[in-house]
């Protein structure tokens, strides 16, 4: 099959490679560039548990001054991986849900025991801050990056893709469907993918491009993509 990725390289790399070594032909358009953003300092002391919803919220945090052994709650194996490059020790993660990462925070993290750090994007997908604030926890969140759309497309690119549509697309975010959805307008590809599988992470993200005509759209978690493979 011919899958199209569309995280930016070092969030798919591992991906690609699985992918080829299963005989799939792999094609990369990273819809969204990430971007650091500046924050206050920040007394990692102050706070006896951290969360990262992303592994760019990693990424982009100056981890000098953090005790490594601090408690860290992490969306998804793929942030808990990076997470534990980086030195962390004490990591619990979700699978790739924020409810259920909530609630194993909830489960995991007496509220009594201290306060909390969110780091995170400026786009988020829930308000778990607000929700872990309802259920009585003291959270700070800081926003430590945010994303762009990627106009940076080239015209080679795009004429290979219309010789060669894709089976399957993956799409990981509501940003990156506005993005896509734009080059798909932008290239007057819109009535091109009625024979490509859509795959979305949640109903957000898979509304925004429900004006073009797929084969079929299905919802995913990250770590998911090889098993859905074996659905269409």
């Amino acid at each position: 099959m011919h899958i199209l990725l569309t995280r930016p390289l070092e969030d798919c790399s591992d991906l690609i490679i699985k992918l080829k070594e299963l005989g799939h032909t792999v094609s990369h358009l990273p819809l969204i560039k990430i971007k650091k953003m500046e924050y206050k300092e920040i007394n990692f002391n102050d706070f006896s548990a951290i969360i990262f919803t992303s592994s760019n919220s990693i990424k982009h945090l100056n981890l000098d001054n953090i005790n490594k052994t601090i408690k860290c709650f992490c969306v998804g194996s793929n942030t808990e991986k990076f997470a534990r490059a980086s030195g962390f020790q004490n990591v619990i993660a979700a699978n790739g849900n924020v409810r259920v990462l909530k609630e194993l925070i909830l489960q995991n993290h007496d509220k009594k025991n201290g306060k909390i750090l969110y780091v995170s994007g400026e786009l988020i997908s829930s308000n778990l801050d607000k929700d872990l604030s309802n259920e009585g926890y003291e959270i700070t969140r800081i926003i430590n990056y945010t994303v762009e759309h990627n106009d940076e497309i080239k015209d080679d690119f795009i004429e290979e893709l219309k010789k060669n549509i894709p089976d399957i697309v993956y799409v990981y975010s509501e940003n990156s469907s506005k993005s896509f959805l734009n080059i798909i307008k932008k290239y007057q590809l819109i009535d091109s993918w009625m024979n490509t599988n859509l795959m979305c992470i949640g109903e957000k993200t898979s509304s925004v491009l429900n004006e073009v005509k797929w084969k079929k759209i299905f919802l995913f978690s990250p770590g998911e993509e090889e098993f859905l493979l074996y659905k269409v």
